[in-house]
Formats: C-alpha cells, structure tokens, sequence
C-alpha cells in the first residue's frame, strides 16, 4: 500500500489544493484575462474560500507564475532531455524539436496564456517578465547553445546563434497565436504538424552550410 494511503482524508486534500488552485487559475485567467479575474472567482471554482488560496499565493502574479510554471514544466524539462541527449546532428534535431513542439501546443493551453501575456503585458508589465522567465528564455537559450555548437562543428553558417533561434521558433510561435485570434476553422489556419515539418525543412536549408545532407 503506498504510504500516502494512510494518511487522513482531510491530509490528503490538502496536499492536492495547489494543483487544484492553479488548475482553477488557469481557466480562469484565459476565460476573463489577468485584469478581469478576482481571486475570489479562482477561489470559487477551486471550491476554497479566498483565505485558503491566501495560504498557498500571496497576490495574483504569484498565482499566474505558477500557472506558468505547471503549464509549460514538463515541455521544457523532455526538450531538454532530447536535446541533451541526442547524438546526432542539428539537421537531425531541429525536425524533432519542432514536431513536439507542435504536438504539444495542439490543443493546449498555452497560445491562450501568450495571448493574455500579450494583450495583458502593457497593463502589467509582470506578466511579460514572467514568460519570458519562465518560457522564452529556457527556449531560446537552449536553442542559442545548440546552434553555437552546430556552428563550432561546421555545421550551421556563420551569424548570430540567437537571430537562427528565432528564425527556428517563430514561425510556430505565431501559428499559435494565429489560431488562438481566428479559431481553427479559419481556411488559412495552418496544421502545426504540417507547419512544423515543412518549416524545419525550409529553415534548415537556409541555415546550413551543406543542405545537401537533408
């Protein structure tokens, strides 16, 4: 029997209130935007009173970094594995970077959390300092070191390994944003999977020294 088993009923809820807290903040923030949400609207569909939120969050910004946190964590943690762990070329990784990359905002919450961060950041410039932390800077600076190393092997053409990052990133970054803005039934929304494919292929033709090995 697995130990938590034998703890009290009410012990075990409460191990469960933070996940369920940010469970509740998440829908809440990309239903009514960061301005708009109360901390009694999270409390409510949490099924806690507002104090006990208090116990585990100081203020709203707090709750929508862990939000943040929870939402992109496990993504972050298997690229970097990947990416680690790989032994073959940039050529060879970027096809498998992007391809789950798309698998995984299909369908998820996270182009909703970009657009809030974007409407939103202006307002509370909080909100942009904890993406960034939390997701554009885990990403691009993996991406920077992999492509400063692909250069170092003769790999990748000369140029500034942060300019290919975004060159790599960003076409999915705005189909995200794209179907979060027009929904998915718009004819000119693009599959991810599709996109990420026919992507990695366009820009690593640009960037490597010998395409040929495509």
């Amino acid at each position: 029997m697995n130990v938590t088993d034998n703890k009290p009923k009410w012990s075990r809820r409460k191990d469960l209130r933070p996940a369920e807290i940010i469970d509740a903040a998440l829908h809440v923030f990309t239903e009514y935007g960061f301005a708009a949400t109360k901390l009694d609207d999270i409390a409510k569909r949490a099924g806690i009173v507002k104090g006990t939120l208090y116990r585990y969050y100081d203020t709203k910004e707090d709750l929508f970094r862990a939000v943040v946190q929870h939402t992109i964590e496990v993504h972050l943690q298997t690229i970097q594995q990947v990416s680690t762990n790989f032994q073959g070329s940039l050529a060879e990784l970027v096809p498998v970077l992007l391809k789950y990359a798309a698998t995984r905002i299909s369908g998820s919450n996270v182009p909703a959390l970009a657009r809030l961060v974007i409407s939103e950041s202006h307002t509370f410039p909080d909100l942009a300092r904890i993406w960034y932390e939390n997701v554009v800077s885990h990403v691009l600076t993996l991406l920077t070191d992999l492509i400063g190393k692909a250069q170092a092997r003769g790999e990748v053409r000369m140029g500034d390994p942060k300019v290919h990052a975004f060159s790599i990133v960003g076409p999915l970054v705005l189909s995200a944003l794209f179907h979060e803005m027009f929904g998915n039934s718009i004819i000119h929304a693009p599959s991810f999977t599709a996109l990420a494919e026919q992507h990695a292929q366009t820009v690593l033709t640009g960037i490597l020294l010998d395409p040929v090995r495509l």
